[in-house]
C-alpha cells in the first residue's frame, strides 16, 4: 500500500489529559486510565468501542498487557512499540494500517506516569535501567544522563555554528510565555533571558531551566478512520502525513551531534502528507532541553542548520513571533511525565479544533507533532490538518 494513499485517512476523534503537575494519590495506571476514559469519552465512544490499543511504558516492557487488563478492553490491534519518548507518535502510522486494514475500528493511545510523586521515580528507573539498557560505551563512565548527553549536542552546536547560551535561553523563555496562556501548565511564572542564564548550572552549558519539568501525568488519543470520524462528536482532526527514524540508541554512536533523525522522519511525514515546513501554522517540538527545539527547528526544514539561534531570537517563537512553538508550553514549562510526545500530538489537535483560549493560534489549519525518545535517538513526525487540507 503506497504511504499517500493513507493521507488523511484516519482522524483523531477525542484527546484528554489528567493528572499533569502533581497527581498525588494516583499509580501510573490510574492517571492513564482516567486520562483514557476521557478521551474516549471526548470522542463520544464508549470503552468497549475501543478495539485497537497502543501504549508504552518507561518501567515495564510488557506494558500493553496490564493496560488491556486494567481498562477491560478485548483489543484486536495491539502496539506496545517502546522507542522512548516519541512512540506515541510512532505509534499513528501502524494504527492506521490496523484501522484501513479493517483489523480494528477505534484505535487508543494512551500513557501515564507518576514519576514526580512516586516512590519509584526518575532515579530509581535511572539505576534500573543500568542492568536492563546498559549502553555499554557510556554507562560504564556513569554519565549524568539525559542531561549530560543533551549538554555534549549543545556545546558541539555551539561551537560549530555560534549558537549562544542566550540563544537557548530564548527557547525556554517562549515556553514559559506559552505557558502563562495555558491554565494547566505546571510552571506559569514570568521567566526573563536572565533568569535563565543566571539560574543553576545542571550540565555545562544547560542551567536547570534548560531543562524540561519532571513533573506527572497522563495523556490519551482516540484515532478512527475518517469516514467515521465525521459522525463523532468533536471536530476530527486528520494525520496527513507520518515518519519515525532511528539512528542510534547512544548519543556517543551519533556521526554527528547537531543532526538528528529528525531529518528523516519529517522527510517522510512530509511526503506523505504533500505539505512542507512552510505549510505548517503551529509546530509543537519534544523540548526535553532547550537544544532540542533548535535541532528540530533545523532538522524538520524551519530554518537552515546552524541558523536556529537566530531564528529563535526577539521572540521568534514565543507569542507573537513568527512562528508558533510549543503553544502549551511544551515540556519546559507545561508537563513532561518522563515521555513527553503524546502531549505534544494532543496540544496539536487542540490547537486545530480551536479551543486553546488565550494561547490559540488564529485560523491553525496544519500542525506539526514531533516526538524525540532516548538521547536524540527515536524521532517520529506527524503532520495533522484540518477538513479544509483533504
Amino acid at each position: 500500500m503506497n504511504l499517500n494513499s493513507l493521507r488523511g485517512s484516519a482522524a483523531i476523534a477525542g484527546v484528554a489529559t489528567f493528572g499533569c503537575g502533581e497527581a498525588h494519590g494516583f499509580s501510573e495506571m490510574e492517571v492513564l486510565a482516567r486520562s483514557a476514559h476521557a478521551a474516549v469519552a471526548d470522542a463520544g465512544l464508549k470503552m468497549s468501542d475501543i478495539d485497537g490499543l497502543c501504549t508504552a511504558s518507561v518501567g515495564s516492557t510488557m506494558w500493553s498487557m496490564p493496560v488491556v487488563e486494567y481498562l477491560g478492553i478485548r483489543p484486536t490491534f495491539v502496539d506496545g512499540t517502546m522507542v522512548g519518548g516519541s512512540s506515541f507518535i510512532a505509534h499513528l502510522l501502524p494504527a492506521m494500517h490496523a484501522l484501513q486494514s479493517g483489523q480494528c475500528k477505534a484505535v487508543l493511545v494512551c500513557y501515564g506516569s507518576t514519576q514526580r510523586t512516586s516512590t519509584f521515580g526518575r532515579g530509581e528507573i535511572a539505576k534500573a535501567r543500568r542492568w536492563m539498557d546498559p549502553q555499554p560505551y557510556e554507562t560504564p563512565y556513569e554519565p549524568f544522563s539525559p542531561p549530560s548527553a543533551y549538554a555534549l549536542a549543545t556545546s558541539r552546536h555551539m561551537h560549530q555554528y555560534g549558537t549562544t547560551r542566550r540563544d537557548l535561553a530564548e527557547v525556554a523563555v517562549a515556553a514559559r510565555a506559552w505557558a502563562g496562556l495555558n491554565p494547566e501548565a505546571f510552571m506559569r511564572e514570568p521567566l526573563s533571558i536572565e533568569d535563565v542564564l543566571n539560574a543553576r548550572m545542571i550540565s555545562d552549558p544547560l542551567s536547570v531551566r534548560d531543562c524540561c519539568l519532571v513533573t506527572d501525568g497522563g495523556g490519551a488519543y482516540v484515532l478512527v478512520r475518517s469516514d467515521r470520524a465525521k459522525d463523532l462528536r468533536q471536530k476530527p482532526v486528520y494525520v496527513l502525513g507520518n515518519g519515525t527514524a532511528v539512528w542510534n540508541r547512544q548519543i556517543s554512536a551519533m556521526q554527528d551531534l547537531t543532526v538528528t533523525a529528525a531529518t528523516q522522519s519529517g522527510k517522510e511525514a512530509y511526503a506523505m502528507a504533500g505539505l512542507g515546513a512552510k505549510d505548517m501554522d503551529v509546530v509543537q517540538l519534544y523540548d526535553a532541553f532547550t537544544i532540542n527545539t533548535l535541532l528540530f527547528l533545523e532538522d524538520l526544514g524551519f530554518c537552515a542548520k546552524g541558523e536556529a539561534g537566530a531564528f529563535v531570537r526577539d521572540g521568534g517563537i514565543a507569542p507573537g513571533g513568527h512562528l508558533p512553538v510549543n503553544t502549551n508550553g511544551g515540556g519546559l514549562s507545561c508537563v513532561h511525565p518522563g515521555m513527553y510526545g503524546i502531549f505534544a500530538l494532543i496540544e496539536a489537535v487542540r490547537q486545530l479544533r480551536g479551543e486553546c483560549g488565550d494561547r490559540q493560534v488564529k485560523g491553525a489549519q496544519t500542525a506539526i507533532a514531533h516526538g524525540n525518545g532516548g538521547t536524540l535517538s527515536s524521532q517520529s513526525t506527524a503532520v495533522l490538518g484540518t477538513a479544509d487540507t483533504l
